[in-house]
């Protein structure tokens, strides 16, 4: 594969990707991975966005598609075919960033806190900090070395955070850059300002209602 040419994935061959970059590093024990087990990875319900339902078929294709260009590599393990990804060699990325676009590969658009506790189990960083370092070397990477990797999006109003998200699944180009509320870490929702705009505006047409009467009371009463 040329270097200077980044590969073009689906929905589907991200996802093998990062289910095999998760797996290696998570349960090393049953790495590299039958065809069943990659594809239940595929198909968790877990840490997954969005949640597929791949038949091993679709697996199947997906990997044979991933091997000419060097991304994933199949052995032969006692009595099934295993495979293994390769995506620091083929894109030429350390393993932080491997661990960031496995992340993105597997939870969509994420903001740089959300990437960091996504990846703590893959690499762990030091903090947000570092986190947005390697996005940003991602994100500059020249023509010469393939081109950018992923990409900030706009702020959304309302929004805490921009969102990072990977440019070579054909999952970005269906990204809804609309705002949305953003979520914690940890889960909890982030403060929703219009439900704090409409609370103040209630709030203020009580006072307001509470001061007619009292001018229409009167001084004596």
């Amino acid at each position: 594969m040329s270097a200077a040419l980044n590969p073009q994935l689906s929905v589907l061959e991200a996802r093998v990707l990062g289910v095999l970059v998760e797996k290696e590093l998570t349960v090393p024990d049953i790495y590299p991975l039958s065809l069943n087990a990659l594809t239940a990875g595929c198909n968790q319900k877990n840490n997954r966005n969005p949640v597929l339902n791949a038949s091993d078929e679709d697996v199947q294709a997906a990997i044979d598609r991933l091997k000419p260009v060097s991304l994933v590599i199949e052995s032969s393990g006692s009595r099934v075919m295993r495979y293994s990804q390769n995506v620091g060699r083929v894109l030429k990325v350390p393993s932080e960033a491997v661990a960031l676009l496995a992340a993105l590969w597997l939870r969509g658009p994420q903001t740089a806190a959300e990437l960091r506790a996504a990846t703590e189990r893959l690499h762990r960083f030091a903090d947000v900090s570092s986190v947005e370092g390697f996005l940003t070397q991602l994100g500059e990477r020249s023509l010469e070395s393939g081109g950018p990797l992923v990409r900030l999006l706009p702020r959304g109003l309302g929004a805490r955070e921009s969102r990072w998200v990977d440019l070579l699944s054909s999952a970005a180009e269906s990204v809804n850059v609309e705002p949305r509320r953003e979520q914690e870490i940890g889960g909890a929702p982030a403060p929703d300002w219009r439900a704090d705009l409409e609370q103040l505006r209630a709030e203020l047409q009580a006072l307001r209602e509470r001061v007619q009467q009292l001018e229409n009371r009167g001084p004596h009463e």
